[in-house]
């Protein structure tokens, strides 16, 4: 029987052994490290995910910052009241003698005599106060009020009765004025020129030439009149006569009855 040597000595083999084992162990421990690195690179990505638990433990508290309200002036809004202009009462001046006055747009006699009270007969005083005269010369404005029309013109000026002024009244005539003696009077509401001729003894005609009116009817209250008086001697008046009648045919004429003082009153029969 022939034994072999061998050819390489047993030390060898267990070195070789180990070497390949070494060898092993060290491609072990590389891939278990690999796997163990991996393994926690996964592990520190899953858990640094939004919401996960090392994220909530590492993540800094950002602080939210507090909404400081400050109050606002808010201005509540004052109610305004408005005031009401109390009408002003303008006081009209009281005068004691006539006064002059700038006519306005829109005035009238009317209207003035209202403005300051100045009474029923203002507008006859204001005749009174403003005659009317017509100049002769043609380049010249009449002056006073025009009777006719009673219209006054802005910017005119006139002469205006105290409101207590009366108008004149008639004075009685005395009866010892000589003939033709000439009076002013005032002509009143009612008035004519037979009634004026009647109550100063004067005639109709004879107060026309002297007023140059060439119309009896064109009166206006407040007119002044020179009238002539004692034109005429003034006729009493007589009562009414009675006519007798002379009784004819048929006529009854009444029969006088007499009655004595002491009779008794008479009865009547049932």
């Amino acid at each position: 029987m022939t034994i072999r040597t061998p050819s390489t000595p047993p030390s060898g083999i267990i070195g070789s052994y180990r070497r390949r084992n070494r060898g092993r162990q060290n491609t072990i421990t590389i891939i278990a490290g690999v796997l163990l690195v991996g393994g926690l690179a996964l592990l520190i990505y899953w858990m640094t995910l939004p919401g996960k638990p090392i994220n909530l433990m590492l993540a800094t508290e950002t602080p939210t910052p507090t909404l400081t309200f400050t109050p606002t002036n808010t201005n509540t809004p004052t109610p305004t009241f408005t005031e009401t202009p109390s009408p002003t009462i303008t006081s009209t001046p009281t005068f004691s003698a006539p006064f002059t006055y700038t006519v306005q747009d829109g005035d009238s006699l009317a209207v003035i005599a209202e403005k300051f009270a100045l009474g029923e007969d203002a507008i006859p005083l204001m005749l009174l106060l403003n005659p009317y005269v017509v100049p002769t010369d043609p380049n010249k404005l009449p002056t006073g009020i025009d009777p006719t029309t009673l219209y006054v013109n802005p910017g005119q000026v006139i002469l205006l009765p105290n409101p207590d002024m009366e108008l004149p009244t008639a004075t009685p005539i005395p009866p010892n004025l000589p003939r033709g003696t000439k009076l002013e009077y005032v002509v009143q509401s009612g008035d004519s020129l037979g009634a004026i001729a009647n109550k100063f003894n004067s005639t109709i005609d004879d107060i026309m030439e002297e007023n140059s009116l060439t119309d009896p009817n064109a009166l206006f209250v407040g007119q002044v009149l020179v009238v002539p008086v004692n034109m005429v001697t003034p006729t009493a008046t007589r009562p009414p006569t009675s006519t007798p009648v002379t009784p004819g045919p048929g006529t009854v004429l009444p029969s006088a009855t007499s009655t004595s003082i002491n009779a008794a009153p008479a009865t009547a029969t049932p």
